[in-house]
């Protein structure tokens, strides 16, 4: 798996606000990396995902 490939098609949706679409993506290349036992990969996937749910806590959550 080429994981920048895979960091930029993920950095494309969320640009464009289609969350769903990223978080998809980023399930599925942790998933891939997962089945070829890259725990380095699979941390950054995971990184990624938090990121996104960060992103949209920001622009979603509640604001005190």
């Amino acid at each position: 798996m080429d994981i920048d490939s895979e960091k930029d098609k993920i950095n494309f949706h969320i640009v464009k606000g289609n969350y769903h679409a990223a978080i998809n993506l980023a399930i599925s290349a942790l998933n891939e990396c997962r089945r070829n036992n890259d725990q380095s990969s699979i941390d950054t996937f995971l990184d990624i995902l938090s990121d996104i749910v960060q992103i949209m806590t920001d622009e979603f959550g509640r604001k005190p």
